[in-house]
């Protein structure tokens, strides 16, 4: 399904989605990231790419498990908390942040499917925003097989033409999306043309590139030992920025919270960790397979680019560039990447 809609009536759609959670870019103090939207004629499709990835709709940063209990002394009680949410929709997501939601599915909806995960993946739809320019400096999704205009892991993608948006459903959720609104209009040849004249000119855009991609897994078997790994990482201050805003970072702890002690009452929690921090592999005898910087620079490569390859048959990463922006220290994942491959 094809759809023309003018920029005026986007916040009518929008308001059309009344049965929905619907979030969308906002800026707040310089920095664009997902907020609810309450008013739904004051959405701007202007941003950059947000500062978060939209993961922590699917994933939250912290998320209890179950409840547990033992009421004077007697038998455990275990209670569990698999969420039930209201259906969402996150508005303006780039199709990076598209491509690693189906990067992020086959791990929590594989072979074994973690049922948290799944239960609000279920209900939340990605409406699109293809990147007419992109929208960092240090993009480089076209180096990983991704496209400003991919339609990857999304239900509908825009594109916005000079005098609006082309809006293409994708799924049956993204044709309901559409449904719901009585603003569209039917896709003229002449925005038929210049839909893909956009798309061309956003493909031709100047962009940051891999060229060493496929020899990456080898080199990255072959430099395991490198000491190149601690010179890159000498500059690390382990804070796991480069993880937390990845969207397809997903490690994390578990950790059970005592809220009483008489009677006995807690709860399971799953909050977000990182390859980045220095306990991340403590062992409780005290040994730490990964004992320095360089060790979890080298991991973090590697889970992107060799691990997940082999285990799923693509790259983790979707060419976002959030790592390399916003890293306090400047360590740049492209210059690590030539690195490792330079003879």
């Amino acid at each position: 399904m094809e759809k023309a809609l003018k920029k005026e009536q986007l916040g009518s759609w929008l308001g059309a989605l009344d049965s929905y959670e619907v979030h969308a870019p906002a800026l707040e103090d310089g920095v664009w990231n997902y907020q609810p939207v309450t008013d739904p004629a004051a959405v701007t499709l202007e941003h950059d790419n947000t500062i978060s990835p939209p993961k922590g709709f699917m994933l939250p940063q912290r998320e209890v498990l179950f409840r547990f209990s033992q009421p004077n002394g007697g038998a455990p009680v275990v209670t569990p908390t698999v969420p039930d949410p209201k259906p969402t929709v996150v508005v303006g997501v780039r199709p990076c942040d598209g491509r690693s939601r189906v990067r992020n599915d086959k791990v929590f909806k594989g072979a074994q499917t973690d049922v948290y995960y799944a239960s609000r993946a279920d209900t939340v739809a990605y409406v699109g925003l293809a990147c007419n320019s992109p929208p960092s400096e240090n993009c480089f999704c076209q180096s990983l097989g991704g496209s400003p205009c991919s339609e990857e892991g999304l239900d509908v993608l825009m594109t916005e033409l000079k005098d609006g948006y082309h809006v293409k459903a994708l799924t049956p959720t993204g044709e309901a999306l559409v449904g719901k609104g009585t603003c569209f209009s039917d896709v003229s040849e002449a925005q038929h043309r210049e839909l893909a004249v956009v798309h061309a000119r956003a493909l031709d855009e100047p962009h940051r590139a891999v060229t060493n991609l496929g020899s990456l897994p080898l080199a990255l078997k072959k430099n395991f030992d490198s000491p190149a790994w601690g010179e890159m990482a000498k500059a690390c201050i382990g804070c796991g920025v480069c993880t937390y805003l990845c969207p397809t970072c997903h490690c994390f702890d578990l950790s059970d919270e005592v809220t009483s002690r008489s009677p006995l009452k807690g709860e399971r929690v799953r909050t977000w960790d990182t390859c980045q921090f220095a306990d991340f592999t403590m062992h409780t005898s005290g040994h730490n397979p990964r004992p320095d910087a360089g060790s979890r620079l080298r991991q973090r490569i590697a889970h992107k680019f060799l691990y997940f390859h082999e285990n799923h048959g693509t790259q983790q990463c979707t060419g976002c560039g959030r790592c390399i922006t916003h890293c306090p220290v400047g360590i740049d994942i492209l210059a690590v990447m030539e690195r490792v491959t330079q003879p």
